[in-house]
């Protein structure tokens, strides 16, 4: 099962690491000689190992034909270690009936996960017409001594503020650390001068949405380091810097 969606950095349920014996969605991150690295899309993507071993029941003729990075796959839960934080996985003993099971709770998941985001989103741009038009409903004894139901307000004001609060933090966007080392060599005779202009210029091909410092290593190593909310735009940036 092959998808180039994006990962979803959410914990679908509330219990932190999956139980064992159960199909999990993951995502192929790494390829090593032992085993592949994943991350758990359905837990907030918690990192889990594959052995190679555990790929397939066959003989394993190229690595390639059964796993490749970026693919989304279905695995079970051999092994979980909470204390260490990585859960051990495996391919080869998914079956059919695993495979739909996982599917229809994912992809349940997912839409209740889109939703909740869409919810939050109004209530970031307008917490008091969202959270306001909340209500529950309690009993109360009339005057007359009879039980009548009355609609109130579902969240008190300081439970409203605290939601809020929390929302607007969980939901504003975090500046990515991108970092990109390189290698100058100027053989001139003035060639520190040239060096440290070119680090100038680096420095001023930044702007205030995406700020780039240059720092030595140690020679000839040198770092260029951003900050942005949009990975991809200033990835190629420091692309075009370098």
């Amino acid at each position: 099962m092959a998808s180039n969606s994006p990962s979803l950095e959410c914990r679908m349920y509330e219990a932190r690491f999956p139980d064992v014996d159960i199909a999990v969605m993951i995502q192929v991150k790494s390829i090593g000689e032992m085993c592949a690295y994943v991350s758990l899309l359905e837990y907030n993507n918690i990192e889990g190992m594959i052995l190679l071993s555990e790929l397939s029941r066959r003989r394993i003729r190229s690595i390639n034909s059964l796993i490749k990075v970026g693919r989304t796959e279905l695995v079970m839960v051999l092994h979980v270690d909470e204390d260490k934080g990585y859960v051990n996985l495996s391919k080869r003993r998914v079956s059919e009936e695993d495979i739909q099971i996982c599917e229809d709770r994912y992809n349940k998941s997912k839409l209740v996960h889109s939703i909740m985001r869409h919810a939050f989103k109004l209530v970031v741009n307008d917490p008091d017409t969202i959270l306001d038009s909340l209500t529950r409903e309690v009993k109360e004894t009339s005057s007359d001594g009879k039980e009548v139901t009355k609609a109130v307000h579902a969240l008190s004001e300081e439970i409203k503020d605290v939601l809020v609060k929390n929302i607007r933090r969980r939901m504003t966007p975090q500046p990515l650390k991108i970092r990109a080392d390189v290698e100058m060599k100027c053989f001139q005779f003035d060639g520190v001068l040239h060096i440290k202009d070119a680090m100038r210029k680096a420095e001023a091909a930044g702007n205030q949405d995406c700020p780039v410092k240059i720092k030595l290593v140690a020679p000839p190593s040198y770092v260029l380091i951003t900050q942005t909310l949009d990975k991809d735009q200033h990835i190629s940036r420091l692309f075009l810097i370098m």
